[in-house]
């Protein structure tokens, strides 16, 4: 069946001085713009947040609570609560305030409730250092994220800006072969031409593992994929059989908004 395209918002990364020590507000993300065409299906709303340093306990919170403030969200179908490298990367080194909330919604109403009146939502607004939240539709999928298979909603435009989700469950033995690699992976993907964003993201250290990323066109993020680190990487861990399980999965970014590394997104 056809699905009609989705128009997307205007990404424009802009850099700007970082905050004080405590919170900062950051704006209610934009709705979906003018004339995007989603077919209904499943919504995913993406959080990406560094938590200010005097609400560092109620970041650690959030993984020990895990799904259960999620428990009443209207249309939740998928969640994952995720940590990140240090300084948003994609090392061993953890970060001690960056962190992501990954969310999938039965369909666009019950994804847009949530990003403009969720108390949840409102409760990182403050205790965010930087927010960006992501309203993303899947154009294309592989693969399935704890057992999770993704719905396609979109279909992708050549001219418009592409966000893409990498994720695997890395087998132990092939951990240590994994993350010899991932240094000049990141290194690449980081100066890659055309790469709005990019975060590493993580369910659990070392073994559950997902990179995020946001391309101004399919060719820049395919020219990137099929070349240089990323493509070794990705040779070796077919070669090597290094995942249990993974996916990956493209979106239409339908709404961007906020902050994260000093750019300002939307």
């Amino acid at each position: 069946m056809h699905m009609p395209s989705a128009a997307t918002p205007h990404l424009s990364p802009r850099v700007v001085q970082g905050g004080g020590a405590g919170p900062v507000s950051t704006p209610a993300p934009a709705p979906a713009a003018p004339g995007a065409a989603v077919a209904p299906g499943e919504v995913v709303v993406l959080l990406l947040v560094d938590v200010a340093p005097a609400s560092r306990l109620w970041g650690y919170a959030r993984f020990v609570l895990g799904r259960w403030p999620l428990r009443h969200v209207p249309g939740l179908r998928f969640a994952k609560q995720l940590g990140s490298g240090y300084e948003g990367g994609f090392g061993l080194r953890p970060s001690g305030t960056r962190q992501g909330l990954f969310l999938v919604f039965d369909g666009d109403a019950q994804a847009e409730a949530f990003v403009q009146a969720a108390p949840l939502l409102a409760s990182y607004r403050r205790h965010a250092r930087e927010l960006c939240v992501l309203k993303l539709v899947a154009t294309s999928a592989r693969g399935s994220w704890s057992g999770h298979g993704f719905g396609i909603g979109a279909t992708a435009r050549a001219d418009a800006p592409v966000a893409a989700l990498t994720r695997a469950s890395i087998k132990p033995l092939q951990a240590l072969r994994f993350w010899r690699m991932a240094p000049a992976a990141q290194a690449s993907l980081e100066a890659a031409p055309g790469c709005i964003l990019a975060v590493g993201l993580g369910e659990a250290p070392l073994l559950r593992q997902a990179t995020f990323s946001i391309w101004t066109s399919v060719q820049a993020m395919e020219a990137y994929a099929r070349s240089g680190a990323h493509l070794d990487a990705i040779r070796a861990a077919h070669r090597g059989g290094f995942f249990s399980e993974s996916a990956f999965v493209r979106f239409v970014p339908v709404s961007v908004q906020g902050r994260w590394k000093g750019h300002t997104l939307g």
